[in-house]
């Protein structure tokens, strides 16, 4: 355990990564947001997407916790598994702060009336159904999913290069593309967005879950012969 921590100071070495920079992502997109609502002449609600800016920060942040650190990590003796567990447990932490961000912002909208304006950024209907827990439960398994993803690609680049993270990518739009093909072919569209509306956002966010497991299996058996 105190190797593994020593591996999450390590990373949060450069706060800017994990912490400073999703944050000023995220104050960015919800002025912006916020200003845009002003200027939008009617009473009723409106709804954007400004709080998934900072979640592509964390694509961006699994690349660099992987290509960065990994090489130095692996300069002063850390064992990869150290190496990994301690990733694994800064993006947790980075995360679930961005899951409390994203409930105080919440807060504040309801409070605030959605700043005046009665525009929500954080405070969307369908994200919120399942409450508190299950609004905290979808964006912090959505950061560490899209970190997992960039931290799971460079992975795969360190182990194999760049031509196989590119037949990976090439190959998971085949597929997605294959079932948006079959789905349409069979005209099963319709129970497949009843499906998702019966899971609610919190149900598939427990799914995300299983999904972001699954990556980091992925990506802990490729580190153990990545090249540093």
């Amino acid at each position: 355990m105190r190797r593994t921590l020593n591996v999450v100071r390590l990373q949060l070495i450069n706060r800017s990564t994990f912490i400073w920079v999703p944050l000023i992502v995220l104050a960015s997109a919800v002025l912006v947001s916020v200003a845009i609502y002003a200027m939008i002449p009617v009473d009723t609600p409106k709804y954007g997407g400004g709080s998934q800016a900072p979640l592509w920060v964390y694509l961006a942040v699994g690349i660099s916790a992987m290509t960065s650190t990994f090489p130095f990590s692996q300069a002063i003796s850390v064992t990869r598994r150290d190496f990994f567990l301690g990733s694994m447990v800064a993006a947790a932490m980075s995360s679930a702060l961005m899951g409390v961000l994203f409930l105080i912002g919440g807060g504040i909208e309801v409070l605030t009336d959605g700043y005046g304006v009665n525009g929500w950024v954080f405070h969307l209907p369908w994200v919120w159904e399942a409450g508190p827990i299950g609004a905290f439960t979808v964006y912090f398994t959505l950061a560490l999913f899209f970190f997992v993803i960039g931290f799971t690609a460079a992975t795969i680049f360190k182990r194999w290069g760049p031509l196989a993270l590119t037949t990976v990518g090439i190959g998971l739009v085949v597929v997605l593309a294959g079932l948006a093909l079959l789905i349409t072919r069979l005209e099963e569209w319709g129970q497949v967005f009843a499906g998702i509306m019966q899971l609610g956002a919190f149900g598939l966010a427990l799914w995300g879950l299983v999904v972001t497991v699954a990556l980091m299996v992925i990506s802990f058996l490729t580190i153990r012969r990545a090249i540093p």
